[in-house]
């Protein structure tokens, strides 16, 4: 008789894998929500405190950057953190690259293999994305710092039954090739605790040294683009904020806090 898999995300199943960095998040579990980031948006609007942590299974409204749409099937993990930190609007970069690095650190705790960083916000396992990251912040007007920061997070834990959309084949991968118990709520768990040990340092950016060690975009042939325009360009570094110093073909040079690259040319 064949062994049936259980990997149900459950509160049950995800808290007692946090450690003391992740126990500190206030954690809720869902099956089904339109998106998670709008949902704690909406939370911390209405003062809602930092800690709190939204995760479901599947999303039937989730976005990515630039208003684009998130495929959200019942195969990944998909969460929102809702945060206060002590940053400035600029600096609102780090949670999403703090997090990126928490993936990738997540993902190899769980078994897969150089997991890597796409500029700023993906996250590629054997040249597929299998993670988005989508920081959406609102500023304190009294003080003109973050009031508050919603970081999403979406990883493609397996393939989707059937597999991925047409238009999604080729570019997006699963981190793992078949279900095993329980093992959403432990990708999730320690993501959470990594994510909490990288978020006590955010202050001073301490985590930039891995994420530039883990971005496989240095030296890559790329097209910038930004404002409807592209520009194609060679990476040249990864600053310590994070930021992506780009030599243009005419020979300007550009150091970059936001925007997009494609690797296609």
């Amino acid at each position: 008789m064949a062994h049936e898999i259980h990997d149900k995300l459950t509160v049950e199943g995800i808290k007692p894998l946090l450690d003391k960095n992740g126990a500190r998040f206030n954690l809720r579990v869902v099956d089904s929500v339109g998106s998670t980031n709008d949902e704690l948006k909406r939370l911390a609007l209405n003062g809602a405190r930092e800690g709190m942590v939204l995760v479901a299974s599947y999303q039937t409204a989730g976005r990515g950057r630039f208003g684009r749409s998130f495929v959200s099937p019942d195969s990944g993990v998909y969460l929102s953190m809702l945060l206060r930190p002590s940053l400035l609007p600029g600096q609102a970069v780090r949670l999403t690259t703090a997090a990126a690095v928490a993936v990738c650190r997540a993902l190899e705790f769980c078994g897969a293999d150089s997991p890597q960083i796409k500029w700023v916000n993906d996250v590629y396992l054997h040249g597929k994305k299998v993670c988005g990251i989508l920081t959406e912040s609102g500023t304190d007007p009294r003080t003109g710092a973050l009031g508050y920061a919603v970081v999403g997070v979406g990883i493609n834990v397996y393939e989707p039954e059937g597999g991925f959309d047409p238009e999604l084949r080729g570019k997006a991968g699963a981190v793992f090739p078949e279900r095993c118990d329980n093992l959403r709520n432990f990708v999730t768990a320690e993501f959470l605790n990594s994510f909490a040990q990288l978020y006590a340092t955010v202050g001073t950016n301490a985590h930039a040294a891995e994420y530039r060690s883990r971005c496989f975009v240095i030296g890559r042939k790329v097209t910038v683009q930004r404002g409807g325009t592209e520009r194609r360009a060679t990476v040249l570094d990864v600053d310590r904020e994070c930021r992506l110093l780009v030599r243009y073909d005419d020979g300007q040079e550009e150091i970059l806090s936001s925007g997009e690259i494609s690797l296609k040319i």
